[in-house]
């Protein structure tokens, strides 16, 4: 195999390996929320509010809500279910959809709390983000007949379009109908937003005069689809007239999100000067209790190369937010990336070590592609050994960087190593090897004439599932071009139901003769 130049990163490997298969996984840095410190254990009192607990369990497996909360019980403290709905949403805020849908599930299944027909339109959405449109249909299907009003209706229309099930969406727009609770805001919206999905701008537009037609109000969500709509083919005029319209009607209270949009339209198009401008009038609008048009400015600004402005919202940022949150330093991180900002990069993350509750390593991985993009090899692998020493384990995106980075140099040592710490954390279908990697290890071993690397990660392909007659023929090949031969080889290739072609046949009795 090639001489890896970042072999003092395998002993971190191997040591993070150990890591995954013991106890102490559960509860390392990597584990916990990018918002929170790690959850607690034991059954102590603690001084943390219900929320803080439930934030904190960030990756934590499903149950981890279940028995917080009923730690919290057996404390002797109370919950009210306008509390707990408050707590769903900001879960659902923060794309913690599997633990909003454990809490409702506590909520009503465990404790017996009424559920309110938004409340049901909450979970039925949940579930399907969760569990899959079929369950989300069946859980619809067995609410009571007042329960399946125009918030249900709509929540399930939602998920249709959500998942470009554009069938199943139309028949459910028509019973909506029927029923005459199809004449809102939303239902439109979300029907714009499946033909803006579909690649159908043109049918969305369409629906919006028919919004119109029916004298259905629009709303900032509206603005911002349609103005998609005309960037999609290229109408920035039209973009343009759309928002003047808004703006001028009188009907829709335009809100930052609109000109956050029109600020990416103009970018994207390249018209920095117009998407500055856009800027400008999305922070006239914003409102500082929120982080989020915080995180749209810096990276709008860092999409037409502003570094200062950048800088500059950073700083509004961290003066109303004293102690920015992961996802700030993240987003914060990724635009000096792109702006190649390399020492801002460095200094931003050393903050962020040093002040951070719980450890987020989306930071890392980001730091560490910036690195490998940038060939500073050796500033990567430090940043990932002094990550392995405080007991972080890779995930896949740690392990697709360095594998990347190593088959692009070659070095197929060390890409077997990121790929076996890749394939140990596989969990069912979770991760796959995409097709590009695979060739690209094959041809390594092929050219490199490497018969026991390439042994090696056919292995690695059988654990992941995807062995196929490619890699077999690429197998065979490098038997050949090594001079060695294996008889076992036809048997290994039955017994892994491959079907071989007239090509395999022929390199077979080549590599299998025993003279």
């Amino acid at each position: 195999m090639a001489k890896s130049p970042m072999r003092p990163l395998l002993w971190a490997m191997a040591a993070a390996r150990r890591r995954l298969c013991t106890p102490s996984a559960a509860s390392s840095p990597s584990s916990s929320s990018a918002e929170a410190p790690t959850s607690e254990v034991g059954e102590r009192k603690e001084s943390k509010p219900l929320y803080r607990r439930l934030s904190a369990l960030g990756r934590a497996p499903a149950g981890s809500v279940t028995k917080t909360l009923n730690k919290w019980l057996r404390e002797g403290r109370t919950v009210r279910a306008t509390q707990l709905m408050k707590y769903v949403k900001e879960l659902r805020k923060y794309n913690r959809y599997s633990h909003a849908l454990e809490l409702m599930e506590w909520m009503a299944d465990t404790r017996g709390m009424n559920m309110s027909y938004t409340n049901h339109a909450i979970r039925l959405d949940l579930i399907s983000k969760v569990k899959g449109t079929e369950s989300a249909e069946e859980y619809f299907s067995q609410l009571p007949e007042p329960a399946k009003n125009e918030r249900t209706y709509g929540s399930l229309l939602n998920c249709y379009c959500s998942g470009k099930i554009a069938d199943k969406a139309m028949s459910l727009y028509n019973e909506m109908k029927d029923r005459n609770i199809g004449s809102n805001t939303l239902v439109h919206n979300n029907l714009m937003s499946l033909y803006l999905k579909l690649g159908q701008p043109e049918n969305a537009i369409t629906q919006f005069q028919e919004m119109k037609s029916k004298n259905i109000v629009p709303d900032n969500l509206t603005c911002c689809i349609l103005m998609n709509c005309y960037a999609s083919l290229n109408d920035i005029v039209s973009v343009e007239t759309v928002i003047k319209e808004m703006e001028e009607g009188g009907e829709v209270t335009l809100q930052w999100s609109a000109y956050s949009t029109l600020a990416a339209i103009y970018s994207s198009a390249g018209m920095a000067m117009k998407a500055e401008s856009a800027l400008k009038q999305l922070e006239g609008l914003m409102d500082k209790r929120d982080r989020m048009p915080f995180h749209f400015l810096i990276s709008l600004y860092a999409g037409i190369g502003k570094l200062g402005e950048v800088k500059r919202i950073w700083m509004s940022l961290k003066e109303v937010y004293s102690k920015p949150t992961n996802m700030s330093y993240l987003t914060m991180l990724q635009a000096l990336s792109k702006l190649d900002d390399i020492h801002g990069l460095k200094l931003l993350y050393e903050e962020w070590e040093s002040v951070y509750t719980a450890y987020d390593l989306r930071l890392t991985n980001l730091m560490i592609g910036t690195y490998l993009r940038k060939d500073m090899i050796r500033e990567a692998e430090s940043l990932w050994r002094k990550a392995s020493e405080r007991g972080v384990i890779p995930d896949f995106r740690t392990c697709d960087l360095f594998l990347d980075y190593s088959l692009k140099n070659k070095d197929t040592g060390l890409a077997l190593m990121w790929l076996e710490a890749a394939t140990s954390m596989v969990k069912q279908d979770e991760w796959k090897l995409n097709e590009d990697k695979v060739d690209a290890f094959l041809k390594a071993f092929e050219e490199a004439k490497d018969v026991e690397g390439l042994e090696e990660f056919c292995k690695s392909l059988r654990r992941l599932k995807c062995l196929d007659l490619n890699a077999y023929e690429a197998l065979l090949r490098t038997y050949l071009a090594a001079g060695k031969k294996d008889p076992g080889l036809r048997q290994r290739i039955k017994d892994d139901k491959i079907k071989i072609s007239l090509e395999t046949k022929k390199l077979l009795k080549r590599v299998c003769a025993t003279n």
